[in-house]
């Protein structure tokens, strides 16, 4: 089992990149415009919320920023480590749930586990209320981590932000999405789904509108690969502090 300090190297890789060319594709990043003032001063690090729609690229997103040498803490993952087997969360949550929720090497089976809770809200509130809160102290010790050893900016990728009303836990809040026609397609060649499974998978997230309305910054990931690289580079002008030319 990994350990805090194993799983924070992990969530810290920067691939760094160099000499990459910016082709000239047309930029997909928009400002919405944010409520929230960033925070002063080069010192404090600004925690910005990532978030999306379902097959709209977040991950993708996530990529690009790790390649730029920015920290992308990924709330799945922590969610994972956090009932690795060994740990009090994962006896309790197979003491809920029984032992067929485990799978052969001792990990908890989540697709199992996901059965179980999808239509049963009870059971869903119950593992959510043993996950989360340590989710919660993991974030806050690597969040707190990163802010000593002097990070401007970092990043928390969170696919349910919205849903679960974190937006007043960021300074600023990203939000990743694209055209509807593309997102069915991509969830469909993802997922291996038919066209009406996709529909009915995305139509069961909270509307993307809805994100869109509650975040400070939009990638509209329609394009290529590198248009998407270009809408991140965007986005991060927007988020950094400038230079002080006084």
């Amino acid at each position: 089992m990994d350990s805090f300090l194993e799983t924070s190297a992990k969530l810290s890789t920067a691939l760094a990149e160099s000499g990459r060319e910016l082709r000239d594709n047309s930029c997909c990043y928009k400002v919405i415009g944010s409520t929230k003032a960033q925070r002063p001063g080069e010192r404090e690090m600004l925690w910005v919320g990532l978030s999306g729609g379902i097959a709209c690229g977040k991950s993708t997103v996530a990529k690009v920023l790790r390649s730029r040498g920015f920290t992308v803490i990924d709330a799945d993952i922590l969610a994972r480590d956090v009932v690795r087997s060994g740990t009090a969360a994962h006896a309790e949550i197979v003491q809920i749930f029984g032992t067929d929720s485990v799978s052969v090497d001792g990990e908890l089976n989540r697709s199992k586990v996901a059965a179980l809770v999808f239509a049963n809200r009870e059971l869903l509130a119950k593992l959510e209320s043993i996950i989360h809160p340590l989710v919660r102290r993991q974030t806050e010790i690597l969040k707190q981590a990163l802010q000593a050893r002097g990070e401007s900016l970092a990043f928390y990728d969170v696919p349910l932000l919205f849903e679960k009303k974190m937006q007043g836990l960021f300074d600023q809040i990203v939000v990743v999405s694209c055209a509807p026609e593309l997102q069915i397609s991509r969830l469909m060649a993802r997922n291996q789904l038919t066209e009406t499974e996709a529909s009915n998978r995305i139509a069961a997230q909270l509307p993307l509108r809805e994100k869109i309305a509650g975040a400070d910054h939009v990638i509209e990931n329609n394009g290529d690969t590198s248009a998407l690289e270009h809408s991140v580079d965007s986005l991060l002008e927007a988020l950094l502090p400038r230079p002080d030319k006084s």
